[in-house]
């Protein structure tokens, strides 16, 4: 069975074909610039070197459409008919209370997405488009939908109903939902395997740390919390977005600086963060080549950083009852081994211990801890489009 992986942003498509007889990645690919003069795609075939055409791509329906050409061509093609793709596995930002597991997408589906595009204006409308856009292309080809939010639906009702009237609950879902869920499930089931142990029987802290980031308590397989909520601003310090704050510095921001709620909104997702911290980048990268070089509020930003996410797998520690392992992963979490240990340093009290030599490493599945440490630390690198595939292939052979 071939599954082919779409994940649709509101200008991009990335996607994946992958064999699910070996789980091997036939082909993938990115589409940039969609609707933009300078349209783009960057294919990359499994045995072959990476192709770039450029193309006029005004809607994603052009984008997908010179994807499948591309997976059929005849030099950089890996299938000569369509009909080699069995299901189509579509990434969804938000489902809110709607699904609490990826579904077989149908009309029903789709309306109850677009019911949902008040919780992400951002990031559901193009999901949708890109789902709408493959019926048209493939009709006939099953496609399943998997949300970023469902894995967090096991969350207790005390852990996402937040102390504000009951009623914004009711008539808005005012909610924490999570998000980052596909790749929490993922590293966590990873953990469990490297582990040798049965998931149920553990407790995990996943720490997916990009420029986006959050932390999950993950108990027995269920996510009981996550750090993000109503909206991804919620939680860490993130490349741009502030993370947890007191609500009232929004009015006393807005005041002194002349701001309206969009320019609020702008400063809390987009200015803030290490970005507005150290001032220098909201790449971690450069942030570290900076502190190095003396910077304190560089310095400054990695430190918030850390502390925020120590502060969270302490918290979990306690939400759960123990802890078995924590785990990191995504760009940063897979690639700096300093701000692994750094998170890690004052950890010692719950049975953490980080092995400095195995630490040196970056993006590889591995066990970072000590021998004999208590709780496990382990660097697991994400695979989102491969969990959207194994759910699909779950699906689709029932039906």
């Amino acid at each position: 069975m071939k599954i082919f992986v779409i994940n649709c942003g509101s200008s991009s498509l990335k996607y994946q074909l992958i064999n699910m007889e070996n789980e091997e990645v036939e082909a993938k690919g990115l589409v940039e610039r969609i609707g933009i003069e300078g349209s783009v795609l960057k294919h990359q075939p499994k045995n072959g070197d990476k192709v770039v055409i450029e193309a006029d791509m005004p809607t994603h329906k052009e984008a997908l459409k010179n994807v499948i050409d591309a997976l059929m061509h005849e030099k950089y093609g890996v299938i000569k008919d369509m009909k080699e793709i069995n299901a189509v596995g579509h990434r969804v930002v938000h489902a809110g209370e709607k699904f609490a597991c990826s579904v077989v997408i149908t009309e029903e589906v789709i309306n109850a997405l677009k019911e949902c595009i008040d919780l992400a204006p951002l990031h559901n409308p193009p999901n949708i488009i890109g789902i709408e856009a493959c019926q048209q292309l493939m009709p006939g080809v099953p496609m399943v939908g998997v949300f970023d939010t469902a894995f967090h639906q096991t969350m207790p009702k005390e852990a996402y109903i937040y102390a504000l009237p009951y009623e914004l609950y009711e008539k808005y879902g005012v909610r924490r939902y999570g998000f980052h869920g596909t790749s929490h499930k993922y590293v966590s089931q990873r953990a469990a395997a490297m582990l040798g142990k049965n998931i149920e029987d553990l407790k995990i802290v996943t720490c997916h740390l990009g420029n986006g980031a959050s932390v999950a308590a993950v108990k027995h397989g269920k996510s009981i919390d996550t750090s993000m909520g109503f909206t991804p601003l919620e939680g860490l310090a993130m490349g741009t977005r502030c993370g947890d704050l007191d609500p009232a510095i929004v009015k006393f921001v807005a005041e002194k600086e002349g701001l309206d709620l969009n320019g609020v909104d702008k400063l809390l997702n987009k200015q803030s963060g290490v970005l507005g911290v150290s001032g220098v980048s909201s790449d971690f990268r450069d942030i570290e080549e900076a502190a190095e070089k003396g910077n304190e509020r560089a310095e400054l930003a990695l430190k918030i950083f850390a502390y925020r996410v120590r502060k969270y797998i302490g918290a979990y520690a306690a939400a759960m009852g123990g802890i078995d392992a924590i785990v990191f992963t995504a760009g940063l979490g897979e690639n700096s081994d300093v701000m692994r240990a750094s998170i890690c340093e004052g950890l010692e009290f719950l049975g953490v211990e980080v092995d400095p030599a195995k630490n040196n490493v970056r993006g590889k599945e591995v066990d970072i801890s000590k021998d004999g440490s208590k709780v496990r630390v382990l660097l697991i690198p994400t695979n989102e489009e491969l969990m959207i595939a194994r759910d699909t292939k779950e699906l689709v052979e029932r039906l």
